[in-house]
């Protein structure tokens, strides 16, 4: 894939809010069978498109791309082979792996999270909105504005979306139900409270959950005038944004996985890259069950000490 393609394909996940992060080889210790300027991009879901090294190099990779991706912050990455000049203590800002195959290169790959703008959504109009508005792309905010529902609707939302309905009593309901239907993160209603009140007894009587509604919309700053009332709304957007979501649930104690089947996929417990049963030629059996490997060096150095990495089967 040339740099071209690469870059337009950037930019369309760029386009669609989708995140990804940019891997990008900066330094390599021969034998590597990726140069510097090697680029890959790597999707949320894992997927890979373009190039920084092969079955060794590239599920590092891959894992430290989603870790930045949660977290945000970039990387630089340091794959060390068994023959290459030991760096002595650790550098400092750089993440060491060992290059889990026998070639004796090493890569240093830098690891840049592309993430999107937060989105705010306004539905509706007035002052607030239009201060709102002003105030949110003042400090980053993507902001979209839609008249009503029906405009809403052709908005792509994520789950890191704020949508503020501020449409004065003008179909509040229709608006609300489809912004509380959606996975926006945030969403409240500008009105008074008891206008607010009266749009949360018509949504239940629709069976809309109502749990995430902010309404009246804004954190009690004893705000009065459109302006103090819009920054009231941006701060609450930015303390949900900012305030890290429930712990989910502690998973109860997993029963034995079931053996794994052909057509199913499994992971090498020496690289970690994922395998395809059904075309696996790299194979061992270890206490009954059978492990698969990317190819024959993690074979061998799984073959060598079993015991070792019987705790990262799966």
């Amino acid at each position: 894939m040339t740099g071209e393609t690469l870059l337009a394909a950037a930019y369309e996940l760029s386009r669609r809010r989708e995140p990804f992060a940019l891997a990008t080889v900066v330094r390599c210790e021969r034998p590597t069978s990726a140069k510097p300027g090697a680029k890959a991009l790597v999707r949320a879901d894992g997927s890979v498109t373009g190039w920084v090294g092969g079955s060794c190099a590239e599920p590092l990779v891959v894992r430290e791309a989603l870790a930045a991706l949660r977290d945000g912050q970039p990387r630089l990455l340091a794959l060390v082979g068994d023959g290459t000049a030991a760096h002595g203590s650790p550098r400092e800002g750089m993440r060491e792996h060992a290059m889990p195959c026998h070639s004796g290169g090493t890569l240093e790959i830098y690891v840049e999270p592309v993430l999107p703008r937060p989105q705010l959504v306004l539905v509706g109009s007035g002052p607030v909105a239009e201060t709102l508005a002003t105030l949110a792309g003042a400090v980053g905010f993507e902001v979209v504005a839609v008249a009503g529902a029906s405009e809403l609707a052709g908005v792509a939302t994520s789950a890191e979306t704020a949508i503020v309905v501020a449409t004065h009593g003008r179909f509040d309901e229709d608006a609300l139900e489809q912004a509380l239907r959606s996975d926006a993160r945030y969403v409240s209603l500008v009105a008074s409270p008891k206008r607010a009140q009266a749009v949360v007894e018509a949504l239940a009587a629709r069976d809309v959950p109502t749990e995430r509604l902010k309404a009246p919309a804004g954190l009690d700053l004893g705000a009065v005038t459109p302006e103090e009332i819009a920054v009231s709304i941006l701060a609450e957007v930015v303390q949900a944004r900012r305030t890290p979501r429930p712990a989910a649930p502690p998973v109860r104690a997993a029963e034995p996985a079931p053996a794994l089947t052909p057509g199913m996929d499994a992971l090498d417990p020496i690289c970690g890259m994922t395998v395809e049963i059904a075309r696996a030629r790299y194979v061992s059996e270890v206490g009954g069950r059978r492990v698969y490997f990317c190819g024959a060096g993690c074979q061998r150095r799984f073959d060598q000490d079993p015991a070792k990495y019987a705790t990262g089967l799966r």
